[in-house]
Formats: C-alpha cells, structure tokens, sequence
C-alpha cells in the first residue's frame, strides 16, 4: 500500500513559501562556491554531493521519527520506481548545472533556470489541468522565441539551457506526486544513488584521479561541504513544494536564475552579447506577465 501521509494539497500556504524561497536563497549562491570547485571534475564533485548527503538525510529521517514511513516505503515497489527516476532526474541536473558553473557558462545556467518556472506551469497546465490566462501563454510563448533566438545565433539548440529546465520541472511533477514525504524522499534518492556514486569514488582512488584528501586541504574541505549545500536546500525544497501549486513555485524560482544572472556578469565576468540580451529581455518579459496573473490569483492559506 503507498503512504499517503504528506501527500501534496494543489494550493498555496504560507509554509510552502517560506520553505521555497529558503531553498532558492540556497540555490542563488550556490555558484560561488562551484566556482571554488572549478579545478575538480564534474562528475567528481557530483559523487561528493551524493556521498555526504546521505548522512544528513538519514539525520533528518531520525529527528522527524519517519523511519517506519520510510520501511513502508521500501516495500512499495512503485515508490521505489518513482524515486529511481526522480534520482536520476537530479543527479543530471546537478551535473549539468556544476559543468556549466565551472566551465563558465553561467549565463546558460540563468537562462536554463528563467526557463524552468515557465517550463513548470506549461506542466501544471498539461499533466495537473490548472489553468493558464493569456497572460500566461504569452509568457511561455516569449519563452519559446528566446530559444528559438539563440538557436539561430548558435546555430544549435542551447542544450544547456534546455537541459536544466527538463531535469528540474520534470524532477518537481514527479517530486510533488510521490507517494512519500519530502523527507522520506529524499533519503530514498540519495540512497538509490550511492552504490553508482560510490563505485565511481573507488575508480577514482584506483587511478590517482581523485581530488578529495590528495594535496589542497581547501577542495577537499569543500568537498566534504557539498553534503550540506546539496541536502539543506533540496530538504527545504521538497518541504515547500509539498505545499504550493506547481505554477506557484515555478513563479518563485525565478529568483534562483537572477541571482545567477548577476553574479555571472558581475562576478565572473561572462560575455553578454545581443542574442542572449534579447533572450533574457524576453524571459523578463513573460515572467513580469506571468507574475501579474499569480499576485491576482493565487490563494493563500494562514497555515
């Protein structure tokens, strides 16, 4: 039988809001510590940020008393099934968002996530039936002409850009329907990811590449550290997307790609030419629309 405890309420509180934008604040400052990881692969740092998860998940279940919840959960099979998919929807997310980050494709990373709230109320229209005004199909459509935009000056689809937006809106549908609660959930990804993670973390060993305890104490402190920045902010995530609307939290996720944003052209100095500058200005665009129609609609409860 699946759990039904925590299952999601398709409205708004003012505790969902608050777990949201804690996460998001997480999220928008994330990059100057990647930034401070630029010299470790990708992948390695990816394996890190399964690796020391895992223990701060396992505290949580234990402190919250959601360890019988979670033994149920482990003989549901289609929970288990769900969750497998949901790993592995973040663990590609979390790649591409680290490569970009050190790679210095920043800006592609603020864009990929100025996509994704307008990705995830193009969702909560199809597959959970909430309706969208004008306003909001204008919006998404300015969104669609950005990439079209950027297309055209790359002369590729921006892959990147794409990339983060179908990980993550896909991981927040399935996040918001698994029969678990965000807690159990999340404990239940991480798990399912360590034996790839530490099987990687051996090879790693075996072949000298590794960069953890091997010469600069900073990265390997900082590696150590990626369990903290990677569990607190999602933990805050699924807590609130537990209690918003889908196309609630996709309207709060844009602060995540502005914060990006700056720090991309006032930190790290990327490059901000015309096509990308026309892409943005349509992304503010359809999300100054977008934010019109949800501060008049949306409901708020008091709990």
């Amino acid at each position: 039988m699946a759990l039904q405890q925590d299952r999601p309420e398709n409205n708004d509180s003012r505790r969902g809001f608050a777990f949201a934008m804690s996460a998001y604040a997480l999220w928008g400052i994330m990059p100057l510590y990647m930034k401070a990881l630029a010299n470790v692969p990708a992948l390695e740092i990816l394996v890190h940020r399964v690796i020391w998860s895992l223990p701060i998940a396992a505290l949580v279940i234990l402190i919250t008393g959601r360890t019988k919840e979670l033994m149920q959960a482990f003989r549901t099979p289609k929970t288990l099934a769900m969750a497998g998919l949901t790993a592995a929807l973040i663990s590609v997310n979390w790649g591409i968002y680290v490569w970009a980050i050190a790679n210095d494709h920043a800006l592609d990373a603020a864009l990929g996530y100025y996509i994704n709230p307008l990705f995830s109320v193009f969702l909560g229209a199809v597959l959970l039936g909430e309706r969208l005004t004008r306003r909001q199909q204008l919006a998404i459509s300015m969104a669609v002409l950005a990439v079209l935009i950027l297309t055209y000056e790359a002369g590729r689809l921006p892959l990147l850009s794409l990339g983060l937006p179908l990980t993550f809106g896909t991981y927040a549908y399935l996040k918001k329907s698994l029969p678990v609660g965000p807690n159990q959930g999340f404990f239940l990804e991480i798990l399912l990811l360590m034996p790839v993670a530490l099987g990687y973390m051996a090879y790693l060993y075996v072949t000298d590449q590794t960069h953890f305890m091997i010469g600069n104490g900073l990265e390997t402190a900082l590696l150590l550290g990626c369990g903290v920045i990677t569990a607190v902010p999602l933990l805050l995530y699924g807590n609130g997307a537990k209690h918003l609307r889908m196309s609630t939290n996709g309207f709060l996720q844009y602060s995540v790609p502005s914060m990006i944003f700056l720090m991309a052209v006032f930190v790290f100095h990327e490059p901000l030419g015309l096509g990308r500058l026309m892409a943005f200005g349509l992304i503010w665009a359809g999300l100054v629309l977008f934010s019109f129609d949800i501060f008049k609609k949306i409901p708020i409860n008091k709990s």
